[in-house]
């Protein structure tokens, strides 16, 4: 039985240029950002891919394509990216919205902060509100509060919108507005609001709790991590993430105790 040679960059770049064939557009925009590819022409490509979202109906296939481009372009961190994604803030597909802003946050563009705070800033009541049929709320308010703690412009209208989701009753979204407010203000106060998220009842939450209270930086939560009823792999994941910002020898050697 013949075994099929792993693709290299160049194929992946064709690929990703070949419009009639999205199921290979699909696999190559994922790849590049996987790979955090320095190819001159992924992100080009990339970009050229959301043009079928400008399509009425938008096929569902190239819609696939997009949203894996949309993932690579916030991983790529090419600042060219920035605003086809805010413009993405603006589409009436939530998914797009979502994704959009999650790669604005790997983006960590100051310019990219007004359009996402915008799109919370009607509260809980509105944006953080359900919709009529459906377990979604009105905004992705989850993806959209993350975003703003990642880039990391505090100001006051910033704080302003995120200080209501506290207050959520989904606890994920109350979790993301703890992480943002901790990344802001640096205030600990938001990080102990985490940790009492990690004695959750529902696993879903410990996991979502865990891994905001990596993507803080703040080392105050090592401890907590380590002993989260949740696995040791995401355990890891968490550790890693605190790692990043962090030279705390005992975040490392609760690392090297996990494996």
């Amino acid at each position: 039985m013949a075994v099929t040679a792993p693709l290299n960059e160049t194929q992946v770049i064709a690929n990703l240029g070949m419009s009639a064939d999205p199921s290979a557009q699909y696999y190559a925009a994922w790849w590049l950002g996987k790979m955090r590819s320095r190819h001159p022409e992924a992100v080009p490509l990339l970009l050229k891919t959301l043009k079928a979202l400008e399509q009425t109906p938008v096929d569902q296939d190239r819609r696939g394509v997009a949203l894996n481009a949309i993932r690579a372009l916030g991983r790529l961190g090419n600042p060219a990216a920035r605003n086809p994604l805010c413009e993405l803030l603006n589409s009436t597909d939530y998914t797009m919205r979502e994704e959009a802003a999650r790669s604005l946050g790997r983006l960590r563009d100051p310019a990219a902060v007004p359009g996402i705070r915008r799109l919370i800033e009607s509260g809980t009541a509105v944006a953080g509100g359900e919709q009529t049929g459906s377990p979604l709320l009105q905004e992705p308010c989850e993806a959209l509060i993350e975003a703003l703690g990642d880039i990391g412009l505090c100001s006051a209208e910033t704080l302003a919108a995120i200080r209501p989701f506290a207050n959520h009753p989904r606890p994920l979204i109350r979790a993301a507005a703890y992480r943002a407010l901790l990344q802001l203000t640096g205030d600990s106060s938001w990080g102990v609001q985490l940790i009492e998220l990690l004695k959750h009842p529902e696993a879903l939450v410990r996991r979502g709790a865990l891994l905001d209270l990596g993507a803080t930086g703040w080392t105050g939560a090592g401890s907590a991590i380590c002993a989260a009823a949740v696995e040791p792999s995401l355990k890891l994941v968490a550790l890693r993430s605190l790692a990043e910002h962090s030279e705390d020898p005992q975040v490392l050697r609760a690392m090297d105790a996990l494996i």
